[in-house]
């Protein structure tokens, strides 16, 4: 046989040597890209977000999504109580809304 015969006779069978491994290579390639561009980074975000809301403290300058800012007065389990200025305000906003948190003791960045 010839090297043509060889060739020919591999695709009639299956259309790839390596069969239905080979057909699968691209997609688990393409997850594999997926999987380091979007969800790794997804939950180093998270895990450090989800650490940012478990270390609030009274006392804690925090930004909500909404844009308010305020010092947190007290925790609760699913809430936070915030004075906002310039007329001390008291809202009760859920932690789930907040976004930055600036101590205290941190200098401001100017």
């Amino acid at each position: 046989m010839t090297t043509i015969a060889i060739s020919s006779w591999l695709f009639q069978a299956g259309g790839s040597p390596l069969g239905g491994i080979g057909m699968m290579l691209p997609l688990l390639f393409i997850f594999v890209i997926f999987y380091f561009l979007l969800i790794l980074p997804q939950q180093r975000r998270q895990k450090k977000w989800q650490a940012m809301i478990n270390d609030l403290k009274t006392g804690d300058r925090i930004t909500t999504q909404g844009g308010i800012r305020g010092s947190i007065i007290s925790i609760k389990d699913d809430a936070v109580h915030l004075r906002v200025p310039p007329d001390n305000l008291r809202l009760e906003v859920a932690k789930s809304a907040v976004v930055s948190v600036a101590r205290e003791d941190e200098p401001k960045k100017s």
